[in-house]
Parts: structure tokens; sequence; C-alpha cells
């Protein structure tokens, strides 16, 4: 108990960096970086980073591999050095006894001082720690200037059990790490529950976030400090790297956090859009790609990805591709071109006519005494796609595919074709959210032309095609494709709600059987809590049928 009278202050600086999985050493001289400039900018006394931080998260099978003991105690032994004056709160895998722990380990003056392990494994949607860790069972409560801290890690603060173990070991505020990924209105459902976590313990809560995109995943970082009363004092921003300083002051026992800056959380649209965008940016960086391509079709999924490769990367970085054929509108032709220059990208034209024709004659005597179907259409599809990966090959630029989530779902797509890249950027939104995104995209700045985004969507690949020749229409489509993929609902459940049972069986056979194509997909963005992905995981071959 502190005597009356007593005033401590710690100055606290939340670290919300971005990692890169895998790259222990580099991390290492990240986190060095972040803790001289906290020291010498805002005189920091302590530093916490986020969960994991020093192999990034997730890591994955990486943490199998026997060398990740090794780098992680050289990257301690670092940090030790570097930490001789100062404290910091850090996140990494550590192995004692034969067992993996996700550990938040204290360095101060110099020493590693104390070492708490994960006690609430997350083994749902895509989290799956118990695959590599051991759960900790036992409350870290560690004293820091004079403030009784209790270190806790990501999980831990979705499940009352920590709060309650930190409380009854005398703890005064809870530090909690994080490496938790976005997906639609993430950040109020944290604040939700870190500010209910502070009231049941009657304690203050400082939360860190990391930034960043990992293959699907985005990290949309959001620190926060909450009081006691659970009122929100400090937020960051979200989908922004740096170092956020907050002040806790102890007078006897009495521990308080003065009013810091709050970030007000971004309208859902645009932290959609940010989302993708700092997942663009940080999977063609992260693997060093020299720039992105992309088969521009006049179509609203292509305008898009095209905004959203500009913005994360700039135009210099970005080239799009229209590859007409006779089927192709002269609309889409000008609105392709327009999107381009509005734009500033790299913009070609190369002609599939010949090349398809090719593949047909070739194809000839196999198709002899057939009549054209779906064949020759992803002909044209596939002629497309071997012209992007060979721009891809020649340059070293990454292919970004267009495909929305309606389309992944129900299979509207060709293998080696539409979908032949490294990344769709807009695979985990719906096409109805496309419409919607590019909308918000062009108050920023118009770069979509009205036409593309009022005209009815088309691949183009037969005269007078239109989507909904085949689908039904996209906003009947996308509410039955939520209920059944996000939902888990049932044909007949569906059908409950008032949508026809000729469009939901369809839809949910179409769904079904195409999860050999979807396996197949480039990985794509995740920003709904269902991706197709690391979420949601379906056998190709199977048995199973619609039904209640």
């Amino acid at each position: 108990m502190a005597p009356p009278g007593f005033m401590n202050k710690l100055s606290v600086v939340l670290a919300q960096i971005n990692p890169h999985v895998g790259d222990v050493p580099g991390n290492c001289q990240r986190v060095m970086t972040s803790v001289r400039e906290a020291r010498d900018r805002y005189g920091a006394q302590l530093v916490v980073f986020p969960e994991l931080v020093l192999t990034g998260y997730p890591p994955e099978d990486l943490l199998l591999r026997p060398s990740i003991q090794t780098r992680v105690e050289r990257a301690l032994a670092e940090l030790e050095t570097e930490c001789s004056d100062i404290s910091i709160i850090i996140g990494y895998p550590w192995r004692e006894n034969g067992k993996l722990y996700n550990v938040a380990g204290l360095i101060s003056q110099g020493k590693l001082v104390a070492r708490y392990a994960k006690n609430c494994l997350p083994n749902y949607q895509v989290f799956d720690e118990k695959r590599y860790f051991e759960a900790g069972e036992t409350a870290c409560v560690v004293d820091i200037c004079g403030i009784r801290a209790a270190l806790t890690v990501c999980e831990d603060i979705w499940e009352t059990g920590p709060m309650e173990k930190a409380r009854a070991a005398g703890a005064r505020i809870m530090i909690n790490i994080n490496a938790s990924p976005f997906h639609k209105n993430k950040q109020q459902l944290r604040r939700d529950t870190v500010s209910s976590r502070a009231r049941e313990g009657a304690m203050p809560i400082v939360y860190i976030n990391q930034v960043g995109g990992q293959d699907e995943l985005v990290f949309d970082g959001g620190s926060m400090v909450v009081d006691a009363r659970g009122e929100l004092l400090m937020q960051a921003p979200l989908f922004e790297e740096g170092l956020y300083p907050v002040e806790l002051n102890l007078e006897g026992d009495a521990l308080s956090i003065p009013h810091q800056a709050k970030t007000p959380l971004p309208e859902l649209l645009c932290s959609v859009y940010e989302a993708l965008v700092m997942g663009v940016r940080d999977y063609v960086n992260k693997n060093g790609f020299r720039g992105v391509v992309l088969g521009l079709s006049g179509g609203i999924d292509s305008a898009l990805t095209l905004a959203i490769a500009v913005d994360a990367l700039g135009a210099e970085r970005v080239e799009a591709v229209m590859m007409p054929f006779r089927y192709t509108s002269e609309l889409s032709l000008n609105d392709a071109e327009d999107e381009a220059r509005r734009l500033g990208v790299s913009y070609k034209v190369i002609g599939i006519e010949g090349i398809y024709e090719a593949f047909c004659a070739a194809l000839a005597e196999e198709f002899k005494d057939t009549t054209k179907d779906k064949s020759e259409e992803n002909i044209q599809a596939r002629s497309r796609g071997v012209l992007l990966m060979a721009i891809s090959n020649k340059k070293g630029y990454l292919v970004l595919t267009t495909g929305n989530k309606s389309e992944m779902a129900v299979g509207y797509a060709t293998l080696y074709g539409d979908m032949a890249g490294g990344l769709d950027v807009l695979k985990d939104v719906p096409k109805t959210l496309v419409f919607e995104l590019s909308r918000y995209r062009n108050t920023v700045s118009e770069v979509i032309p009205e036409s593309v985004i009022t005209r009815p969507p088309s691949a183009e690949l037969a005269p007078d095609q239109i989507d909904e020749d085949s689908l039904p229409p996209y906003e009947v489509l996308d509410q039955i494709l939520e209920l059944y993929i996000e939902e888990d609902m049932a044909a007949l459940d569906i059908i409950k709600r008032g949508f026809a049972s000729e469009d939901v069986n369809r839809v949910v056979r179409m769904v079904d059987l195409n999860e050999y194509k979807r396996r197949q997909a480039p990985v794509g963005i995740r920003i709904t809590e269902r991706g197709f992905g690391r979420d949601r995981r379906y056998p190709i071959t199977n048995g199973w049928r619609p039904g209640d």
C-alpha cells in the first residue's frame, strides 16, 4: 500500500508497430528503434509492444522450426542490452520443459525480470493457437516504478478468468498485448470488451494492438486505455503505425490516467477500404514485388481494385491492361481508359482475338461435332490469364485478381482465367459492398466513372451477357450468402426468412459444389468474420447435402 500523499508517475508509450512474420532479427531492430525513439522523444519509462512481436503474428508452423528458440533468445539478449535504463513489455514464443508458450515478458534495467504465459488460447475463426501453444495457468503481477501491473495477452481480455486472477494477486492495472485482426466493426467490439473487463476488475487497462497486413489478415491497431470505470481515455488511430504516449499517475492508492488524445473511429466504409489498402500494401511490399498488374475490364470490380492498388502503392507501381475481345463493348473500352487516366497508371491494350483463335484451332479436332458453350467462354478468360501471368513473370509484378466474395462463393469465375494471380483484393467483399466502396472512394476523389457504377454487371464473355442471367440479383444473392456462409444457417431456415426456395437451393448448391475452385483461388484480404480462407474449412470431397 502506498503511503498517504505518495505521488508516482509512469510515462508509458504504446508501440503500435508493424512486424514482419518470421523476421526475428528485423523485428528486434524495429523494437529497438521504437525503444530509442520512445525514450528520446517522450521520456518513456515503459514501452509496450504487441503480442508475439518478435516473430510477427501469426507465425503458424514457423513455430515448429527448432531454431526459433535460438533466434528469440538472441533477440532477447540484444533487447536486454538496449534496455539498461528503461522497461519494455514484449511478446514472443518461449519453450520451456518441452512446452511452447505465448509469452509477455518484462525487460527492466537490462534484465528479463518476469514472464507471463497466455492463459486463454483462441481456437476459432482464424485462430488455432492450441495447435502450437500450451496454456499458462497463473497470473503475473509485476512492480513497474511503484505500480502493480498484471501482464496478459490478447484472448485473456475476452475471458473473465485472467482478470479475476490479476485482481486476487494484487494488480492495480492490467497491460494487455495483442495481435487482434480486423473485421467489420471490430474496434467497437474491442472497446466494449475492454471496458467491461476494466469494470469487473475495478482497474484501468492498457491495450496495445499491432498494425499491418499478413497474408489474408489485416491488423488495424486501435490501441487504447480505459480507466477503472471502463471509460475510454485514449484511442490510437486505426491503420497507422506509431508511438503513442500515456501517463499513469499513482497518488496514494489512487491510480489515475489523464485524458489523452482519442482518435475518432472511422465510418464503416472508410475502415473497410483502409483495411484493403493496408492488406495490398503489405502483401506486395513484404513479399518483395516491384509492383502490381491487373486486368482492367471496364467493370466495377476491376475499377475498385485499381483504385485500392494505387492508394496502396502509388500509380507508378501499378499497371492496368485492357484485353478486349469481340464481345467487349465500346463503353467498357472507354471506361477502362478513363479509369486509368484518372488514376495516372500505366495502361496497355492487348487484344486476345488472335490468341483465342489459336487455342480454338488447336482444339478443333477435340471440339469437333460439339456446340459452343462455357468451354469457349473460359478460353477467353484463360487467354487473359496467360497474358497477365507473362507480364508478372517478366516485370516482377504481382497479378491482382478482381473477383468479389459473391462470385467466389458461387463459383462465378474461371479457374486459370480471371482467377489466375497472386492476390484477390476483393475476395471477402460481397458485390453489394463493392458498389458501396466504389461510391465511398469517389467521395475522396472521383476516380471511378459513374457509368461503371450504374451499368448492369457483366463478364462480357457472350453477346449481351449480364451477371443476372446466371445469378439472382446481387441484393438477394448477398443476403442468402451471408446467412449461409457467415451465419451457417440451413437452407430451410433461410427460406423461412422469406427468400424464394428456388433461389436458396440453387445458391446453396453452387456454394457447396465450388469449394474446389475456392481452394485454388489466390489468397484474399479478410474483412468479415467468415472469409474464404482460414475462417472456413470445408472438405472438397464430401457427401453432405443441404437440408434442415
